[in-house]
């Protein structure tokens, strides 16, 4: 009697394990708006010491919220050299399959910490990753409704906005700087002037996101081809097609080829194209600059690039927009190891803390500017970042030499020259300032102002700290 009952115990305690697995295992499907909500609750219940399940501060226009899942090894708060990083899927309804491939890493993620991946150990505990798999509920709704055989049914928001085309246009103000020689060149958020229409629920969160957060790296998961596109997405002379260079355009290049040539498919030569042209972006390594495929304005990725330290690039992940369901389990393989492989690239170039070399206190909004000088080339990249809550700050560079110099109003720069060696899935070469407090007697504007970023001399300090084209820098966090 004995025996039968422990047998029954035993077999109860299978049964019940089983069970458990069972109600964990990922199912590759489409996900309705309920049940996206439930599978990132099921990754949170797994593991719930490095995540957190968060909403964005507004609800979509048929009130469904905004869910993100957090990844960290301390969930909820910044850690100080951390990179934070996001990817942001389904912002057109109808383009669904970053919004699966997002569950599916949140599920990954968590698995693979669990069961040990070294990797996957390393990048949770030295990054704050962010994943929000549906900026537009409402119109993956309404795609779905219609069959999600519809190139266009479901793209916009209920408001029939285009999400993708509701953002400032920074660009815009940027460009016009560059005209007038105007050295502002980041944080532009404060300089618009105008909107072009009503910024949306679902604009308006992502905006807050943004703001809120010093994200560093991030990518917006898009569908209709297959390709991965970088700033600038707006043209400057206003055509419809022209190659548009951010000043970080070598960075940009080399972010959007290391998703590209992880892809399974995207940087192939031999690959099909997409839609009536068929042309086959793997001919140019699966990479392209946004305006010279088409110029946009109001697009997410150079706003993040101009309100914030965030740099963004955008991933279009296939040709269909709404694949059969029994294509995301291969979609998923295609894209997972390139999905990793993005988030450790918040972690190239340098990265440190801006103190106040007397008292040791962290400065935030420190300006940190680059000029590149490998192999004799002296070029400032003119695209600012600063240092945030904490005085940490996150420069991502390629591979090269560089003079890295940081400002705050009130105190003398410094400068630091640092080569950037690649080192895959390793942390940023760390690069501290200690900034010295100017004497008083040195606020005062000298009549010989010579702007020389590389100089020490008094003159140029004061007048680097006082020239009006570098006030109003604002943290993102």
């Amino acid at each position: 009697m004995k025996m039968l009952a422990e047998s029954f115990v035993l077999m109860s305690a299978v049964w019940l394990l089983a069970l458990t697995d069972c109600s964990a295992a990922f199912e590759f499907k489409h996900h309705n708006n309920l049940e996206m909500q439930t599978a990132m609750e099921e990754v949170h219940r797994k593991c719930p010491k490095i995540t957190h399940l968060y909403t964005l501060t507004e609800l979509s226009v048929q009130n469904i919220p905004l869910y993100v899942i957090e990844f960290s090894s301390r969930p909820g708060r910044h850690q100080i050299l951390h990179p934070e990083f996001k990817y942001i899927a389904n912002m057109h309804g109808n383009e669904v399959l970053g919004r699966e491939l997002l569950l599916k890493l949140a599920d990954y993620l968590c698995d693979e910490y669990l069961a040990g991946n070294d990797n996957i150990i390393k990048l949770i505990q030295s990054t704050r990753i962010h994943l929000l798999p549906s900026m537009n509920p409402d119109g993956w709704q309404v795609a779905t409704d219609a069959g999600g055989n519809d190139y266009l049914v479901g793209r916009t928001n209920k408001n029939n906005v285009d999400l993708n085309r509701n953002f400032p246009d920074l660009d815009r103000i940027i460009f016009s700087n560059e005209r007038s020689h105007i050295e502002h060149n980041n944080h532009l958020i404060n300089m618009v002037d105008r909107l072009t229409e009503p910024i949306q629920p679902e604009t308006k969160a992502v905006m807050r996101m943004i703001m809120q957060t010093p994200f560093v790296l991030s990518a917006n998961l898009h569908g209709g081809d297959l390709v991965a596109n970088y700033p600038y997405d707006e043209s400057r002379s206003g055509v419809a097609s022209e190659y548009s260079q951010s000043p970080d355009d070598e960075t940009f290049r080399q972010l959007a080829l290391a998703y590209a040539s992880k892809h399974a498919d995207m940087s192939s030569p031999s690959r099909k194209g997409c839609g009536y042209e068929a042309y086959n972006f793997g001919k140019q390594g699966g990479i392209t600059n946004g305006a010279a495929w088409y110029s946009i304005d109001g697009g997410m990725q150079d706003f993040n690039y101009l309100s914030s330290n965030d740099f963004e690039i955008t991933l279009e992940l296939g040709c269909a927009k709404y694949p059969p369901a029994d294509e995301l389990e291969a979609e998923w393989n295609k894209n997972k190891d390139a999905l990793i492989h993005f988030i450790w690239q918040s972690h190239i170039g340098v990265k440190g803390i801006v103190s106040n070399q007397e008292t040791g206190a962290p400065i935030a909004n420190a300006i940190i500017h680059v000029k590149n000088v490998t192999d004799n080339r002296n070029d400032e990249i003119f695209h600012d970042i600063t240092s945030v809550h904490d005085g940490d700050y996150y420069r991502l560079l390629t591979p090269g030499c560089y003079k890295i110099t940081a400002y705050y109003k009130g105190f003398y720069p410094q400068t630091h020259e640092q080569c950037v060696e690649e080192r895959p899935y390793q942390e940023a070469t760390l690069v501290n300032f200690q900034l010295r407090p100017l004497p008083a007697v040195h606020q005062e504007i000298p009549s010989n102002m010579d702007p020389d970023y590389d100089s020490d001399d008094d003159n140029n300090v004061r007048w680097l700290y006082l020239n009006p084209s570098y006030s109003g820098m604002h943290s993102s966090y």
